[in-house]
């Protein structure tokens, strides 16, 4: 239960479409952090899982109809948060990713203060016209803009070269550590990672998915929305190669996504699909290794959140693929995108070096405590707010407190 809310504090109004995936588990732990911290947090999004747990923490969620892509109703659902924004009369309003940042910017049109946060650039999801038009979108709507806030120091570098003329904060994503932690084994620091790595035979019991595959069966997980933007086609090209070189190796695809179906034809019998879940954390535990083979993101959550956990991760070098990564683990962990050669080799060392997995889980676990804690980036959020807020001509009475504090 979120701390009961101070009288002159802020409203913040949070857009949000998509509703799934990283999007959706930033959105949760930035507004659960700021109704701590006594804001009045608001959010705007299409009904959802994601609506259903943010109204349970305490925000105040307002439906908003709209598609996850930009199409003929984007005048109404222009029109939905306007009407949400007259309602809510926030302070200040954060809209999260490609659609609510279009839709958004053009219901509000810089009257408030509207941070702009995009996951991952849109233009890079599409090609030929549309990424055109998508790219010129980001340029003009920068007028509209009060910041942009990407997630990698990489995510602000790709905007600059595309010409977006935006003002910038990096702020990295983070993590909840009291939700992604080892597994308990009653030792601590990296003793903890090291024996978590040994334990992951056990967790496996509880997931019946598993069922048929021993506790010592090397076991690869897969963490993201079945898509091509998450590159789960590339590793199922590399994954002919470390089934033929791991004996008894396993593969799973965690989530669902467009591409669920053609995944599943083309999959060997030593990849299995579990579908969405509503925790990823056991699925961490269980295996031996995390793999993401992503073609761009911003700063994915799922290698932070399996380093969290104290698992070894190999990830692609994309977005903030390599600054997400603790110092000294690119050389085990690093592979160029869409290149399932490069993949398998990194799959193979680290499944048939299990000290180096343990090294790397321990090297990890203790990268994300002290860089990527969620409430670290709260915090860096809040202070953005404060200064967005403190540059308004007239501040209003009631955000005085809050600039100052």
């Amino acid at each position: 239960m979120h701390q009961s809310t101070p009288a002159l504090r802020p409203r913040v109004l949070h857009l949000a479409q998509p509703v799934d995936g990283g999007v959706a588990r930033v959105v949760t732990d930035l507004v659960r952090a700021q109704l701590a911290a006594g804001l009045h947090v608001s959010v705007a999004c299409p009904r959802s899982e994601l609506a259903r747990r943010l109204r349970e923490s305490g925000a105040d969620v307002w439906h908003w109809r709209a598609g996850r892509a930009p199409g003929p109703a984007l005048p109404a659902e222009v029109r939905g948060l306007a009407r949400v924004v007259a309602a809510v009369r926030p302070g200040l309003v954060h809209a999260h990713s490609a659609k609510a940042g279009l839709a958004g910017r053009l219901a509000v049109r810089g009257r408030i203060p509207t941070v702009f946060q995009p996951h991952a650039w849109s233009f890079e999801a599409v090609g030929g016209a549309t990424a055109a038009l998508a790219l010129r979108w980001e340029r003009w709507a920068t007028r509209w803009t009060a910041r942009v806030v990407c997630v990698s120091e990489a995510e602000r570098a790709r905007g600059v070269r595309a010409g977006i003329r935006g003002r910038w904060s990096v702020i990295p994503n983070g993590v909840d550590l009291g939700r992604f932690a080892p597994g308990p084994t009653g030792a601590a620091g990296a003793a903890e990672a090291v024996g978590a790595i040994g334990a992951a035979g056990a967790v496996r019991a509880g997931l019946p998915q598993l069922d048929g595959i021993g506790p010592d069966a090397p076991l690869v997980v897969c963490v993201g929305r079945l898509c091509r933007q998450k590159g789960q086609d590339v590793l199922l090209t590399a994954w002919e190669r470390v089934a033929a070189r791991v004996p008894g190796a396993r593969l799973v695809l965690v989530g669902d996504g467009p591409d669920g179906d053609a995944l599943s034809a083309r999959a060997p019998g030593s990849v299995l699909f579990a579908g969405a879940v509503a925790d990823p954390v056991p699925w961490y535990r269980a295996a031996d290794l995390v793999v993401l083979p992503s073609r761009w993101e911003g700063m994915a959550l799922a290698p932070l959140e399996a380093m969290a956990c104290a698992r070894p991760v190999v990830v692609t070098d994309t977005g903030g693929a390599r600054e997400s990564l603790p110092p000294g683990a690119a050389a085990h962990c690093l592979v160029p995108p869409e290149d399932p050669g490069a993949l398998a080799e990194a799959l193979v060392g680290l499944l048939l070096d299990a000290p180096l997995r343990a090294s790397l889980g321990a090297l990890g676990h203790r990268h994300v405590k002290s860089t990527h804690d969620v409430r670290h980036t709260a915090e860096r959020v809040a202070a953005l707010y404060r200064e967005l807020l403190s540059h308004q001509h007239v501040v209003p009475t009631e955000y005085r407190e809050f600039i100052h504090s």
